[in-house]
């Protein structure tokens, strides 16, 4: 760490400073060069003075998700895995990666997960979840976004992803019945949702160009 004094003896971070250069004209508004940081105030008056930047704090951020809710003929498919608290059943679902859109990422962990190709005809819902886990006591808040949709090819050659035991289909009343057996209660609000006809247009979530590109 680089450092000097500030005038008082007191050591002081140069990497936190900001340059006098970035003093406004008189009676006008700060004008931040490329040492500025968003938490200082516009309308700072510096007076020639050196201020030292408080560092920016961690921010929290949730775990971003996608689940896929497929129904065919009064039952929905359903993925059973195992944890490490046994074995659990979810919809098909799994984490956001970079470069891809939420859709994306549906489709991508259907593929992977069942076999299947999915198609997303609209989003059921966004869910905000915190979860415990069990054996590391890591304390986790996930962002869901569920699609709802329908199945094309299945590719029997595909090897399931990690952890995934075996595809099955239930009915709403057979997974109501085996609650402690999901791997979170997003598994039967996202269908009770859907079968309250909850539906909203796919086209809702943008994805920018700056996102994809490079994937």
């Amino acid at each position: 760490m680089r450092q000097g004094s500030g005038g008082d003896g007191r050591a002081v971070d140069r990497r936190h400073l900001v340059s006098r250069k970035n003093k406004p004209e008189p009676g006008g508004r700060q004008a931040f060069g490329t040492h500025s940081h968003e938490g200082l105030c516009a309308d700072t008056k510096w007076r020639g003075r050196i201020v030292i930047m408080r560092a920016m704090p961690h921010r929290w951020k949730p775990n971003v998700t996608v689940a896929a809710v497929v129904e065919q003929e009064g039952r929905f498919l359903l993925v059973e895995e195992d944890t490490s608290d046994g074995l659990r059943l979810n919809n098909p679902a799994g984490h956001l990666d970079p470069g891809e859109s939420p859709e994306q990422a549906c489709v991508r962990e259907v593929l992977e997960e069942t076999a299947y190709d999915f198609t997303a005809t609209a989003l059921v819902g966004i869910y905000l979840n915190r979860f415990t886990r069990s054996r590391t006591g890591d304390d986790i808040t996930y962002l869901r976004f569920a699609f709802a949709g329908t199945l094309g090819a299945h590719h029997a050659w595909r090897t399931l992803d990690d952890g995934i035991v075996r595809t099955v289909w239930m009915t709403p009343d057979e997974l109501r019945s085996c609650a402690d057996r999901h791997r979170s209660p997003l598994v039967m609000r996202c269908i009770e949702d859907y079968l309250a006809g909850q539906r909203h247009p796919v086209g809702m979530i943008h994805t920018d160009a700056s996102v994809l590109r490079g994937s």
